[in-house]
């Protein structure tokens, strides 16, 4: 499998470079997103909730409702993809299942945290985290379903930076490293300073999480790859972006006028969403229509 979604992910985390990764939310977006030409994306569990459910992220969304979602994101791109997979809903042998579930999906990686069920966004009030004997069983789960045949990168996350402090959030990252996690991810970060610790003190590939608004200094990204970073990772520019855009056109339409200068056009609407694609390859076929 040396063509695998997790495989092009380990080739591109394999070099000393920081990837700039928006985050997706459907087939559109992760096409998007691939199609403006950036390496990998992520499914943001924040931005799925929303889209899908038109609810908050605070475990309200289901591992069935993830997985289909994901089935779709990649088979919506060519790039690797990185999903979230939250707590992994439910004890060690239900990480297990959602490492399964979403390696048959094609993910390349997948990511899971150290936060109680139901979890909450990592820039919202409320969350709190498990002990850390429980978070580092989580993703020892999450390796051995890797070890099993499941071809996929385990992303670890912990949440203690918010309850517990940077250094308990540095002791378990560097336990899941020791687990065999792939990617390492403390969430929430509240300075420059504090990113230089983490990538300082426990070496290894890390993403940095930029929340407009969040608790994470939004460095740009050649400051994130001089601290050391692999991943910046965005998941809520594009899902932020549209929603205002979708607000504000209905505030035209509401007001009586239509947002015309707010539109793409149309030919290039049908160009992104693939029309001009399927009518090329339709004529490959005897039943291709004019």
């Amino acid at each position: 499998m040396t063509d695998s979604p997790a495989a092009r992910l380990r080739a591109l985390l394999s070099q000393p470079t920081l990837r700039v990764m928006p985050c997706c939310f459907d087939g559109l977006s992760a096409k998007l997103i691939g199609d403006a030409g950036f390496d990998l994306t992520f499914m943001s569990g924040f931005a799925v909730s929303a889209a899908r459910l038109g609810a908050p992220d605070t475990g309200l969304i289901s591992y069935g409702e993830m997985v289909d979602t994901a089935r779709n994101v990649v088979a919506a791109t060519s790039i690797p993809v990185i999903g979230d997979g939250d707590t992994g809903y439910g004890n060690a042998l239900n990480v297990k299942r959602t490492v399964k579930g979403y390696a048959q999906a094609g993910m390349a990686a997948i990511m899971i945290e150290d936060q109680v069920a139901p979890k909450r966004c990592g820039h919202t009030k409320g969350k709190l985290v498990v002990d850390r004997v429980q978070a580092v069983d989580r993703i020892k789960a999450a390796v051995d379903a890797r070890e099993e045949g499941g071809d996929i990168l385990i992303l670890a996350r912990t949440d203690a930076r918010h309850g517990h402090g940077l250094d308990e959030a540095l002791e378990r990252a560097a336990a899941f490293k020791a687990a065999g996690a792939d990617i390492l991810f403390i969430e929430a970060p509240e300075s420059r300073e504090e990113m230089e610790r983490i990538c300082r003190e426990v070496p290894g590939v890390h993403m940095a999480n930029i929340v407009e608004g969040g608790e994470t200094p939004a460095l740009p990204p050649l400051a994130l790859e001089e601290i050391g970073y692999r991943i910046a990772a965005y998941p809520l520019t594009l899902l932020s972006a549209a929603t205002r855009a979708m607000t504000e056109a209905l505030s035209e339409m509401k007001a009586g006028r239509h947002p015309d200068q707010m539109l793409l056009p149309f030919a290039e609407l049908r160009r992104h969403v693939g029309f001009d694609a399927y009518y090329d390859e339709e004529q490959r076929y005897s039943d291709a229509r004019e």
